[in-house]
């Protein structure tokens, strides 16, 4: 069920839009901000709300990588994979980082702080390698800068 906070953010978003599943992206935002993350619960609530199928919602849920459809640690670390970062060290940044953090691609550190995932571009090529940690992009990264920008992360 909705929460009455999440109701009246995307009430507000609404005369936004033409339709009102067209406020989809943001509803899925707005549940997430709260919630952290989007479940089959939330996505069946969001999609009657907005007048559409469970299935057309979660379709575009399952589409934008940013919309987690799964539990994710307190800050989701974006690791930008893509060619510019291939070539200007992302090996060793994600290496260090799984080292530093214990966990693969997919998984959450055992406090619950950081989830990693890989993601195919922050359009930041010209200062690779780079990753996006909740709403901070970081970029022209070395292995050696990681520990100073993840305790700022509490």
């Amino acid at each position: 069920m909705l929460k009455a906070e999440e109701i009246r953010e995307i009430e507000h978003e609404l005369p936004l839009f033409p339709q009102k599943k067209a406020a989809c992206i943001e509803a899925l935002k707005i549940v997430q901000k709260h919630r952290g993350w989007v479940s089959d619960e939330a996505i069946q609530d969001i999609a009657q709300f907005l007048d559409m199928s469970a299935e057309e919602l979660d379709s575009v849920a399952t589409f934008y990588n940013m919309i987690y459809r799964q539990p994710v640690g307190r800050h989701v670390i974006h690791v930008c994979d893509s060619v510019s970062c291939w070539i200007m060290g992302y090996d060793q940044l994600k290496d260090a980082l799984m080292k530093k953090l214990g966990v693969k691609y997919g998984e959450t550190t055992k406090d619950g702080r950081f989830t990693l995932l890989p993601i195919c571009c922050l359009g930041t090529c010209d200062r690779a390698p780079a990753m996006f940690i909740g709403e901070d992009l970081h970029r022209d990264l070395k292995p050696e800068q990681l520990d100073g920008i993840l305790e700022k992360y509490s």
